[in-house]
């Protein structure tokens, strides 16, 4: 997996640069904690952080390509290209010579082949930074689906880049500035393609290569999703997809340290874990290793509601049981879920105050908990945004409305009764952030991207359109945030439902396909039902578990006056002075304001530690 990070300037030796890169580099230390490297070239210096999964010895970065003792590339680069043992086959028949065993140099030498085409050529998910050393330019190259994430900086000669915002930040000459629309685009739950939060920072946009040259910086689209006429009958689509859900499963095992999967009990970890089970049995390895999340009691306890019906616990142990995983639960607490250390933890590693609250933290430990046991672990992510499996594709007045569905479902999302996470801000804060326009135009513009075939029916055209916005949105908060969180705990995951060709394939499938037996993700639950039990197969969707006990927002709550205690904070002047009373009254239920506290918390912990200027 690993960090990087960088700096190209035209203008200045940057051999004399190497603290400042050391410094940026440092920060990647919780990506890569295996090894550390940099290498500096006059005009562009490279870092990075190393997660050892393929070729242990062989695979350390940055890595360079010399010819006659003079250097051709260079690159520093995260991820995992799940073919390239292929590429390397179709490499060394074009006469070139590999040292060691790892992706990272088939990449390199895929780069010198083919040029900048040669990114139309990988399948994984990655993100890296090549330097041409010959035409004095760099590439900084990302993923289809936006899995890696990859940030950059204009400067007035180069730019700077970098794996997370927090490489970027420690250079110098960057200030952490968030103004208006930053604000906005953190509070909106948008996520705008290239937006970044701070000032001046920008993230390559998922299936997009970026160009730095001494005469400026362009950006080339390699990637993006079709319209395509989908002409197979419903059981050549059912038998494609779980063709292509055994190829992909199969890639993604490779690897050279202890996999396992993250089992929840539904059905898109489940599938991912009975096929790697399969995979695993027949390639006469053993038996696949899993892990699911619970509370104390929460299983015993279990209080059903609108989101949740079920517990998640008895269903993981029984597909677990159904395919002979090696399965174990992470149990957390209340006061894990709010130690001071951890929600700092899940701060620093998104380096943003996302407000998911203990769904976060929740995920950092239980990420914590896997890394003592496993390097990389296979996810489930993405399967609900490529299937049909959230409510809002099934619930009409979702549908027929023309904003983000998700935005009006994340309340509800946290449970019945919650305020909005906006909640506790001030009055003329909220107006000069006019979320619900800013929302309107985000989603407008998505819409105008939406690739469409002709004649199509006006419903198939709707579910079309929220079929890409959750494959280019929605689908892009939830894998940033898996992968910081992951990624602070030294644990690669991998998601094999964002495989492009799967992602492309879905895509055009019509909606009546997609639920021909009359449920969410009728076509994935087909394609993988003889490996599942039943009872699994048929269970309905259940987001990913938020504690039950009320001793965690009497905690929040707690937090909140101690916040209200101090007028010198710097969140004092962004909050609403009334509502935090109220929120704070003997008779406030601190449940119904959870969302709303925890973003309080969180942007007054961000905005010390992060030293952000707000420019409002």
């Amino acid at each position: 997996m690993c960090g990087l990070t960088g700096w190209v300037a035209f203008d200045r030796d940057l051999t004399n640069e190497r603290r400042t890169l050391d410094l940026m580099t440092e920060t990647m230390a919780c990506r890569g904690p295996d090894a550390g490297g940099v290498h500096l070239q006059p005009h562009a210096a490279l870092g990075h952080r190393r997660l050892a999964v393929i070729d242990l010895d062989g695979g350390k970065q940055p890595m360079i390509v010399e010819e006659d003792g003079r250097l051709l590339a260079s690159l520093t680069y995260t991820g995992e290209v799940y073919n390239y043992q292929e590429l390397r086959t179709e490499l060394e028949a074009a006469g070139h010579r590999f040292r060691t065993r790892s992706d990272t140099e088939v990449v390199l030498h895929a780069y010198l082949e083919w040029g900048r085409s040669f990114v139309d050529r990988l399948n994984g998910m990655f993100a890296f930074a090549i330097w041409d050393a010959r035409a004095e330019e760099l590439l900084l190259v990302r993923d289809r689906m936006g899995v890696k994430p990859l940030y950059y900086y204009r400067t007035p000669d180069g730019v700077l880049f970098g794996s997370e915002a927090k490489a970027v930040l420690a250079h110098p000459d960057v200030p952490a500035s968030v103004d208006l629309d930053g604000l906005r685009e953190l509070l909106a739950m948008t996520k705008t393609p290239g937006h970044a939060i701070y000032r001046g920072l920008a993230e390559v946009e998922p299936g997009h290569l970026v160009r730095v040259r001494r005469e400026g910086l362009t950006k080339h689209r390699y990637w993006a999703l079709e319209a395509r006429e989908h002409t197979d009958d419903l059981d050549t689509t059912i038998a494609t997809i779980r063709s292509l859900l055994d190829d992909i499963v199969q890639r993604q095992l490779i690897s050279d340290v202890p996999l396992c999967s993250l089992l929840s009990g539904g059905l898109d970890s489940s599938a991912i874990t009975a096929l790697a089970a399969k995979s695993l049995r027949e390639g006469g390895h053993g038996a696949v290793r899993s892990f699911d999340v619970d509370f104390p009691g929460q299983t015993e306890n279990f209080r059903p509601d609108e989101l949740r019906g079920t517990p998640d616990g008895p269903f993981a142990r029984l597909l677990a049981d159904h395919v002979g995983a090696d399965h174990s639960t992470i149990e957390l607490d209340a006061a894990s879920l709010m130690a001071p250390e951890y929600r700092r933890a899940v701060l620093h590693a998104r380096d943003l105050p996302t407000g998911f609250g203990d769904m976060d933290t929740s995920m950092l430990l239980l990420f914590k908990g896997i890394r003592q046991h496993s390097t990389v672990a296979l996810s489930g992510e993405s399967a609900d945004e490529l299937f049909g499996g959230y409510r809002w594709f099934h619930d009409p007045e979702a549908v027929a409305t023309q904003a983000f569905p998700w935005v009006a479902a994340m309340t509800s999302l946290a449970g019945p009764g919650i305020a909005p996470r906006e909640g506790l801000l001030s009055p003329d804060l909220l107006a000069k952030l006019d979320l619900p326009g800013y929302q309107a135009d985000r989603y407008h513009e998505a819409i105008a991207e939406v690739p469409y075939l002709e004649g199509v029916d006006p419903v198939e055209r709707r579910m079309r359109e929220l079929s890409y916005v959750n494959l280019t949105r929605f689908v892009r908060i939830l894998l940033d945030r898996k992968d910081r969180l992951s990624m602070a705990s030294g644990l690669e995951v991998r998601v094999p439902f964002c495989d492009h060709r799967l992602v492309q394939y879905v895509f055009n499938t019509p909606w009546s396909m997609k639920t021909f037996d009359g449920r969410e993700k009728s076509l994935l639950r087909a394609a993988v039902r003889d490996v599942l039990p039943a009872a699994v197969a048929d269970r309905v969707k259940s987001p990913y578990p938020s504690t039950q006990d009320p001793g965690y927002a009497r905690i929040l709550q707690s937090e909140l006056a101690a916040l209200a205690g101090q007028p010198d904070s710097p969140v004092h002047g962004l909050l609403n002075a009334r509502t935090v009373a109220d929120a704070l009254t003997p008779d406030a239920d601190p449940q119904a304001a959870r969302l709303g506290i925890e973003v309080a918390l969180d942007l007054d912990a961000w905005l010390r530690d992060y030293n952000v200027s707000l420019q409002i």
